[in-house]
């Protein structure tokens, strides 16, 4: 929702709702609605990241960009191409440009394979190369994520949980990609080895000149790294805009909740924070109206019955809430509820 140059990733309106079935015969009886209508736009060299709670839709979103999920609705457009429309054979020519690294990198690679066989793989896959400008290209992206020529001939098992999702960084980089969604990529890995990985994704992101989608629950992790953050709630976004604007004038009730639970290392500076009542509800049977109303502490009449229109309501700062709604019945009091915390 950029103004200006073409994205590299437009997601437009997009939903993937898993079936519930039961009974003999096994009949569709409801649906989850793990992302329910979402859209976002990440422009070339930013990274964008999704934030939320767990369950609320983020890494179904990462997944579903890349059809490793096929979305149940909406549209994906890459460098300005509807990749949804296609087959799984003609999307196949997008996959080298849109890579992902996962939050556990043991289970996302192969035990059986060596690292330079996971490395050698999608170049032979794709025809890139040839067998020895591969392995060219394979001890040269190693040694730029930290691995030594040695260390390549070694089988997953052998190396750290740091040293793996090095491996998985090499695995993405090594397609030259545009696009690199990154699901939880470093919330595994202890606070020192996390600090190295994101150094190095950022380095790698200069170098390569990289775009990222990034999704995180950890907020501290998130304003280091990100450039714009889009936050989501039951499947559906609920604000969005640039890392100062969220962390300095957060206008969402849920939003300032989430910057009120991230931990303060200052004992002289107190912080007030909001709890939230409840769980987060039943994505097969979302509240009616406006999905965060039921935790909500300032919900309001309007919130049960009409879901809150998302609408930019400052420059390049998007939020879902009757609070900043112009047509809504309680936007005469959003002065003195924005005040509230």
């Amino acid at each position: 929702m950029n103004k200006g140059k073409q994205p590299v990733l437009k997601v437009k309106n997009m939903k993937k709702h898993f079936p519930i079935k039961g009974g003999i015969i096994k009949r569709t009886k409801s649906y989850v609605r793990a992302v329910d209508g979402i859209s976002f736009d990440v422009q070339e060299q930013e990274t964008f990241s999704l934030v939320g709670e767990s369950g609320c839709g983020k890494s179904t979103t990462g997944r579903s960009i890349l059809r490793l999920t096929e979305p149940t609705d909406g549209e994906v457009y890459f460098n300005g191409e509807e990749v949804l429309e296609c087959t799984q054979k003609e999307f196949r020519k997008y996959r080298k440009d849109m890579q992902m690294i996962f939050q556990d990198p043991f289970s996302s690679l192969n035990p059986r394979m060596t690292v330079k066989s996971l490395l050698l793989e999608p170049l032979m896959t794709h025809k890139l190369y040839s067998k020895e400008e591969a392995l060219d290209k394979v001890y040269e992206v190693a040694e730029r994520v930290g691995l030594s020529k040695e260390q390549v001939s070694r089988h997953p098992h052998e190396f750290s949980g740091g040293q793996r999702q090095r491996i998985s960084i090499a695995r993405a980089l090594i397609m030259n990609p545009k696009l690199i969604i990154l699901d939880e990529a470093v919330s595994a890995l202890d606070v020192s080895i996390q600090a190295q990985i994101l150094n190095l994704l950022i380095d790698l992101q200069k170098e390569f000149k990289l775009t990222y989608v990034f999704i995180s629950h950890d907020l501290n992790v998130v304003k280091h790294l990100s450039d714009r953050i889009g936050v989501m709630y039951l499947g559906q976004m609920m604000e969005m805009t640039t890392t100062e604007s969220l962390f300095n004038h957060p206008l969402h009730p849920y939003t300032k909740s989430l910057l009120s639970a991230i931990p303060s290392y200052d004992r002289n500076k107190k912080k007030d924070r909001i709890v939230l009542k409840g769980d987060v509800p039943d994505p097969a049977n979302p509240p009616s109206g406006c999905p965060f109303r039921l935790r909500c502490p300032q919900a309001h009449e309007l919130c049960e019955t009409q879901k809150p229109t998302y609408q930019e309501v400052k420059d390049n700062h998007w939020v879902a809430c009757h609070l900043y709604n112009e047509d809504s019945r309680v936007n005469e009091t959003k002065q003195g509820l924005e005040h509230a915390y």
